[in-house]
């Protein structure tokens, strides 16, 4: 069993919502950039210590980070991070590919000049974190947010920030090796060209296309991290009490 003595962001107490919601937000990235890799045993009193918080919001943001499938609570044992399953990636992509695509379809129908110039601007900041992958990674949240908001579709991306949890962490761990960044760069331009140009059926093909890009490296990446990924067969089983393999991220 692996203890959580690996790095968790720093709090970021932004005034943006309550404690407990930063204490998600905080537990939430280390999750997903592999600070706290799968099959880790968490401490509602060790992660209240390390961000200098009382153990009330870390248990509120426990509660939530087991509701979205990225901690399991189990009687008795403690409370992990839950190894990556295949079908919950699966199953997010397709709730996610059904509502950015009509995101990109809605956005092709007319979004403003400011709008396309904020996501071209984007586009450039992603093109210098080619080889970041912890940078590349919140600047691509940042164009699927930005054109969501831009479609005046902010509430659909909540729904899928809150259903691609377990998508997200087989998104960090593609980068770059599984899915080369410039192609996804190239993908995220294409998206953009068809939405400026108003051509609502290219703009969903090309959202089409990059969404289902998981699926070609799921396969790749199961296999490279097999101590990351949940035995499906067994996946109601508790938590094994495996040393996870941790991987090797550009900084």
């Amino acid at each position: 069993m692996q203890r959580a003595n690996q790095t968790i962001d720093p709090l970021r107490v932004d005034g943006t919502g309550s404690i407990a919601e930063q204490v998600f937000r905080t537990l939430r990235s280390s999750i997903v950039t592999m600070r706290l890799t799968p099959a880790t045993a968490l401490s509602e009193q060790d992660i209240a210590d390390r961000l200098k918080v009382s153990r009330q919001p870390v248990r509120e943001a426990f509660i939530k980070l087991s509701e979205i499938g990225l901690l399991r609570v189990l009687p008795q044992r403690g409370t992990f991070v839950v190894k990556i399953s295949a079908k919950a990636v699966t199953d997010a992509r397709f709730v996610r590919e059904a509502v950015e695509c009509a995101i990109a379809r809605r956005a092709s129908e007319g979004i403003g000049k400011t709008q396309i110039s904020d996501l071209r601007t984007i586009l450039a900041e992603q093109r210098k974190a080619a080889r970041d992958p912890e940078a590349f990674f919140v600047l691509d949240e940042a164009f699927h947010r930005g054109l969501a908001n831009a479609a005046e579709c902010a509430y659909a991306w909540k729904v899928i920030e809150e259903a691609k949890a377990q998508m997200d962490r087989v998104r960090f761990l593609s980068l770059p090796d599984a899915t080369p960044v410039d192609h996804l760069i190239t993908q995220h331009q294409a998206i953009l060209d068809a939405i400026a140009g108003g051509r609502s059926a290219a703009a969903d093909q090309a959202m089409k296309d990059h969404l289902r890009e998981i699926l070609k490296s799921l396969p790749r990446l199961s296999r490279a991290f097999p101590d990351m990924f949940e035995d499906e067969d067994t996946a109601a089983q508790d938590v094994p009490a495996q040393k996870p393999a941790r991987r090797k991220a550009a900084r």
